[in-house]
């Protein structure tokens, strides 16, 4: 594969993996055809996304080619095959290896791609279970430092995004629990 090769798109299912046998190959968030957002970098011997294949999800990020690479491509169904094969224990590592890893990455590139206030739309989303009335809710079992922490963001500012959530009617309540007004509306805004 050439140079500037798109070779992954963030939300895309590929019929393959790739197993990159040389070359290296950017990871990030594209922008059209170009890397606008990297996050790190891959040199072979190395597996491409592997992890969304192991979890039977889309892509995470997309994967353009840095320098020439040679890769192998092996279907997707005979490589699930091949993990349904492995030990029970192995397995369950694996897929436990992969979910840590996946949430890691969606991580890095909600904080790449995303401002502020997308970020912690999403967060809420993610984190919301039904409440009273069936009203989505987000019970909140951290320090507000701490979930600013994860999303990137100074306790300030999340401050500012929740006040100004409550003031679009996306969100209401103070203290330990958020109720989710508009969950259509924060998914919206979050780009989910």
């Amino acid at each position: 594969m050439a140079p500037g090769t798109v070779l992954l798109k963030r939300g895309s299912t590929p019929a393959w993996v790739m197993y990159i046998e040389s070359g290296r190959v950017a990871l990030g968030v594209l922008d059209g055809e170009v890397l606008e957002h990297q996050l790190g970098e891959i040199e072979g011997p190395f597996w491409l996304e592997a992890t969304s294949a192991v979890l039977n999800q889309p892509s995470v990020v997309d994967a353009v080619v840095e320098t020439e690479v040679v890769l192998r491509r092996i279907p997707l169904a005979k490589f699930r095959q091949s993990i349904a094969t492995m030990p029970v224990a192995a397995r369950s590592v694996l897929q436990d290896m992969a979910t840590a890893h996946r949430r890691q990455t969606e991580l890095a590139v909600s904080r790449l791609a995303k401002d502020a206030e997308a970020r912690c739309a999403e967060w809420l989303v993610r984190h919301a279970k039904p409440g009273e009335k069936g009203v989505l809710a987000v019970l909140l079992q951290q320090r507000k430092r701490l979930i600013a922490a994860q999303l990137g963001i100074a306790p300030e500012t999340l401050s500012r995004v929740l006040r100004h959530l409550r003031e679009q009617s996306m969100i209401s309540g103070t203290g330990r629990v958020l109720n989710l007004l508009d969950p259509g509306a924060l998914r919206s805004l979050a780009g989910m």
